[in-house]
C-alpha cells in the first residue's frame, strides 16, 4: 500500500481511476530511493513517466562522489527507466536552479546565515516548478522518493514523519503547501531504508547498490567557502572576532566560514573552549563565547508556511519543534504576532540557534508547519 490511509474505491494513491489510467509522474534523481519509487509504480500498472532534473553543471558534479542531478546520476536514471519500460524526460533547470538554491545560498551566508540549500530546493525547483511540470504533462500525481508520509486527514492531506526515523525528510519538507500536498504521494514513507534496498535489489535495479548522496550537492570539492567567494567577490573581506565580553580576540578571513556553534577552527588561542555566538554582516564580526552564551529559549520565525487545521490561539499552541533535522524534538510553545511575525517559547534552553535554519513544528508524528530563524533578537513580548 502506497499511501498512508487507503480510501475504499480509490486506488493505492487514492485516485479515483484504474491504475492504468491513473498517471504518475515521478521525479527520478538516479539515486536509490527514486528508482525504486518508479520500479513500484510501474508493477503496480499506473501510467508512469520518469522526469530528471539537470540542476548544475554535469562535468563539476562527475568530480564529487554522491551528487544528484547532473552526470552520472542523469545516466542512472535513463537506464532505470530502460529497464522497466518507462519513458524518461530529463529537464533543463539549471538557470532555475541558480537563481533560486545556489544565489540564495550565497546570499544567506553573507547575510550571516546558515542556508539549507535542499529545503529551498524542495520549497521552490522540484516542488513549485516541476509540480506545475507535471501537471502540464497531465499528470493525476508527482511522486517522490522522500521519507515522509502523506497522510488523508479531516481537512485534508497532512504531511507526517517517515517510519524510518533515520531517514525521516520531514525537516527538509516544512515548507510544502497545502496545495502540493493534494498533488504529491510518497510511496517509501512507510518504508525502512533497509526495506527500500531489499525492493532495489528484487527489480533488479542498476543502482541497487549506489550509495545515498550526501553533503551539498552542488558543491563538487566539498569548500562551499570558495564557491561563495566566486559568486560574490569580497565575500572572504577579514574582521575581526570579538568575545562577548568585548574584547578583539583574532582576526578572520571571511564571515562565511563561520556558523552559530562552530567551536573548530576559529583561529583563536584560549584556555576555555570558545563557540561562534554571533555572525554580524554590516560590522564583519565573528563573536565568540562559552557555550553557555549559546542557550537561548526564544526564537524569532518567519515565512511561516502552516499546515495545521486552526489558526494558532492567542496564548499560543503547544508544539515540539526542531531546529535542526538530525536534532531531537523539543517541548515549544508557538506564538502569532502581527504583520506575519512568530515566535517560539522552548521550556528548556536551546543550543546553538542558527539564523536561516529553518524551525519546523510537530505535534506526534504529523508536521504543522515550519519558518526560518531570523538573525535579530526574538520579540520581547509573546503575550
Amino acid at each position: 500500500m502506497t499511501e498512508s490511509s487507503y480510501i475504499p474505491g480509490m486506488n493505492s494513491l487514492s485516485i479515483n481511476k484504474p491504475n492504468s489510467e491513473t498517471r504518475v509522474i515521478v521525479a527520478m534523481s538516479g539515486g536509490v530511493d527514486s528508482s525504486v519509487t518508479a520500479a513500484m509504480m510501474a508493477d503496480e500498472g499506473y501510467d508512469v513517466v520518469g522526469v530528471t532534473l539537470q540542476l548544475y553543471d554535469h562535468g563539476a558534479a562527475l568530480a564529487k562522489k554522491g551528487a544528484c542531478c547532473a552526470g552520472q546520476d542523469i545516466r542512472d536514471a535513463r537506464r532505470v527507466a530502460d529497464m522497466i519500460g518507462i519513458p524518461h524526460y530529463v529537464l533543463d533547470y539549471e538557470n532555475r536552479f541558480k537563481e533560486e538554491v545556489i544565489d540564495d545560498f550565497a546570499d544567506s551566508y553573507l547575510r550571516g546565515e546558515t542556508p539549507i540549500p535542499c529545503v529551498r530546493c524542495n520549497q521552490t525547483v522540484k516542488f513549485r516548478d516541476l509540480l506545475a511540470t507535471a501537471r502540464d504533462l497531465d499528470g493525476d500525481v508527482l511522486v517522490t522518493g522522500h521519507y515522509v508520509r502523506r497522510v488523508a486527514g479531516e481537512k485534508g492531506a497532512e504531511l507526517h514523519r517517515a517510519k524510518d526515523a533515520e531517514k525521516d525528510q520531514s525537516y527538509f519538507l516544512f515548507a510544502t503547501t497545502r496545495e502540493q500536498l493534494e498533488f504529491l504521494r510518497f510511496p517509501l514513507g512507510g518504508l525502512d531504508k533497509s526495506e527500500t534496498r531489499v525492493m532495489a535489489e528484487r527489480y533488479n535495479l542498476p543502482v541497487a547498490d549506489k550509495p545515498d548522496s550526501q553533503d551539498i550537492c552542488f558543491v563538487p570539492n566539498g569548500n562551499y567557502a570558495e564557491l561563495v567567494e566566486k559568486l560574490r567577490p569580497g565575500a572572504c573581506d577579514p574582521g575581526d572576532i570579538l568575545h562577548v565580553d568585548g574584547r578583539v580576540v583574532g582576526q578572520h578571513d571571511g564571515i562565511i566560514r563561520f556558523t552559530v556553534g562552530q567551536r573548530r577552527g576559529l583561529g583563536v588561542s584560549s584556555a576555555d573552549p570558545l563557540y561562534v555566538v554571533r555572525v554580524d554582516p554590516s560590522s564583519r564580526q565573528v563573536i565568540v563565547g562559552p557555550r553557555s552564551a549559546l542557550l537561548q529559549s526564544r526564537i524569532s520565525v518567519a515565512e511561516l508556511n502552516w499546515l495545521g487545521d486552526d489558526e494558532l490561539p492567542d496564548d499560543g499552541l503547544p508544539v515540539e519543534i526542531k531546529i535542526r533535522s538530525a536534532s531531537k524534538p523539543s517541548a515549544a510553545r508557538l506564538f502569532a504576532h502581527e504583520n506575519r511575525r512568530f515566535s517560539v517559547i522552548s521550556d528548556e534552553p536551546l543550543d546553538s540557534v542558527a539564523p536561516g535554519q529553518a524551525c519546523v513544528f510537530y505535534q506526534g508524528d504529523r508536521v504543522l508547519g515550519g519558518g526560518w530563524i531570523l538573525r535579530e533578537q526574538p520579540l520581547e513580548s509573546v503575550a
